[in-house]
């Protein structure tokens, strides 16, 4: 028998209207499989994208000895940028954060009575790195002009916690569905298969070697995860507009920055279309075994 593709594909798509239930049923699955894997990792690549956010923001406070003058003070900004894990520096002064407390303030006593010399001119520090945030505010403490630092062990830990916990989980579960979606589609497809063993035994008596046979059935999967991967990803797009733009329009809701879409459409259309290839296809090759044996 000639081992020509263009009959491979031909019978593969034909399967497909063939057994039209079953493949509804294969798709159905597929495309719901899909998008619990892609919803999933959107939210986790979101979260992601916040705590680094957050991270970027998370400063050190480095103040400056109340004794220097401009040029000592801006002396010692250019020691603390030099140090290692320093990512910038910001120069405050002491109006400047006088106005922010007044900003954050709901006392209006406090408002009233606060004068500027009561607060010190100081350096917002930014770290590459919060992992050592500890030996950066050490080195920070130690440059000769700063008089106090102040840092927050607690938020950095929970930020590095938070993140090594959500990238741990969210590469289990979408392993897990992985699996999961690969064992769903190949036992759909065992039931069209079911169907055919007469014909596959027929095929094996007349000669027909076992590429022969399996090759529709590879081309059927992978049409099959193809068409799921490109209606997956149309209702994730319709899902994740949905929610980015309920979560704008939320009071309550605005501290989270949710991703747009077109900025991540690529990379997520060729995942989708990833792993609906391999369910497709790895679901048709573990179905299509069992029958070949004959």
């Amino acid at each position: 028998m000639r081992h020509d593709f263009g009959y491979f594909i031909r019978e593969g798509a034909g399967n497909l209207f063939s057994h039209g239930f079953m493949s509804f049923a294969a798709v159905g699955i597929t495309v719901a499989c899909l998008l619990i894997m892609g919803t999933f990792s959107l939210v986790a690549y979101n979260a992601e994208m916040l705590l680094e956010t957050l991270e970027s923001e998370y400063e050190i406070l480095a103040f400056v000895d109340d004794s220097y003058n401009s040029a000592q003070t801006k002396a010692v900004g250019e020691a603390i940028r030099k140090l290692d894990n320093v990512k910038s520096v910001e120069f405050i002064t002491r109006e400047e954060a006088m106005e922010a407390f007044e900003e954050r303030s709901l006392d209006d006593y406090m408002r009233a009575h606060i004068e500027p010399d009561m607060f010190r001119d100081r350096y917002a520090v930014f770290v590459n790195d919060l992992n050592i945030v500890n030996q950066t505010a050490k080195a920070v403490r130690d440059v000769n002009g700063v008089g106090d630092v102040r840092v927050d062990e607690d938020i950095a830990g929970g930020f590095i916690l938070v993140r090594n916990v959500a990238g741990a989980v969210s590469l289990a579960l979408i392993a897990i569905l992985l699996v999961v979606s690969v064992f769903i589609i190949s036992n759909t497809i065992r039931l069209t298969t079911f169907d055919r063993r007469d014909e596959i035994a027929i095929m094996k008596m007349v000669g027909a070697t076992n590429g022969f046979i399996r090759w529709p059935f590879v081309y059927e999967g992978f049409f099959l995860g193809l068409l799921s991967a490109v209606i997956a990803f149309g209702l994730q797009w319709l899902v994740y507009a949905s929610v980015a733009k309920a979560i704008g329009a939320a009071d309550t809701l605005r501290f989270l920055q949710v991703v747009p879409f077109h900025e991540i459409w690529k990379p997520v259309a060729a995942s989708f279309g990833a792993a609906g290839l391999l369910i497709g296809v790895g679901g048709s090759l573990t179905a299509i075994r069992k029958f070949l044996q004959v």
